[in-house]
């Protein structure tokens, strides 16, 4: 008796929701399942159970005897792939506008988070921004501040943190500081205000004293060979914005979804 590997089924339910004309949140919401799970399935990493698999059967319309048979030919890519090559993916939902109030009180938890540790440089912070906010979004399926971020040189930084972090310094709300190294400049920051954590979730603050707990005593050359290999930032073009999707197609280590919970209750 042949049996559908998970790669093989996922490849299939790719080809025929496309054929469809449907999104993978369309597909999910129709199955009851969260969009990240889909995303699992169609990458191969999670399978369907037998509910699932006849509701995958009414909404797309196949004969379960023919999907799951050896002759079945289904020629779609991964959707990883797609968005590794070229046309630039739909937005599940639209990035909402960028919340400044939100991203002080992140930045200055952070800065008092790290203070005292010698590899938290300007370099290293947006490093530890860009892992809080696309740790926070896979999790959460939420932005914390929506700040966007840009590949550039093979790595991830804000975009208009230049004019972001001036205000934050005319504002006496932060310190910029210049430190050597080793015998190299760096500029470092320091909290003149404490945050304000009621201007976050508690589901927020847990990812970045989680974040924090992970990279905080790792060094810049660790730090940013951690984050370039990073799903988001390895398949972005350079130059490119780093799509927030993208958090849902990680692999081990990165992905900090328990997804396997999260699918044992569905």
């Amino acid at each position: 008796m042949y049996l559908l590997n998970k790669q093989e089924l996922g490849s299939r339910i790719i080809q025929i929701r496309k054929a469809k004309g449907l999104s993978q949140n369309d597909l999910a919401k129709s199955i009851s399942i969260s969009r990240p799970s889909l995303v699992q399935i169609e990458l191969g990493k999670r399978g369907v159970d037998v509910f699932e698999m006849q509701l995958l059967a009414s909404v797309l319309g196949f004969s379960m005897d023919e999907f799951l048979s050896e002759n079945y030919m289904a020629t779609a890519e991964p959707e990883v792939a797609y968005f590794a090559k070229s046309t630039k993916p739909k937005e599940r939902v639209s990035i909402p506008k960028f919340d400044f109030i939100k991203f002080k009180n992140s930045i200055l938890y952070i800065i008092e988070k790290t203070a005292g540790k010698v590899n938290i440089n300007e370099s290293v912070l947006y490093k530890i921004l860009y892992l809080v906010d696309f740790n926070n979004y896979e999790i959460h399926e939420s932005h914390l501040s929506s700040i966007q971020y840009r590949k550039l040189s093979g790595n991830c930084f804000p975009k208009n943190i230049d004019s972001i972090l001036k205000k934050l310094l005319d504002n006496e709300s932060i310190l910029r500081i210049k430190t050597k190294m080793n015998g190299v400049v760096q500029l470092r920051y320091i909290p003149l205000e404490k945050s304000d954590l009621t201007q976050m979730l508690a589901s927020e603050k847990e990812v970045i004293d989680q974040t924090i707990d992970l990279v905080g005593n790792w060094t810049e050359d660790q730090i940013i060979t951690y984050t370039q290999n990073d799903m988001p930032i390895k398949v972005t073009k350079e130059g490119g914005d780093i799509n927030y999707e993208l958090a849902f197609y990680r692999e081990a280590p990165y992905t900090v979804r328990n997804y396997t919970e999260q699918n044992s209750g569905e």
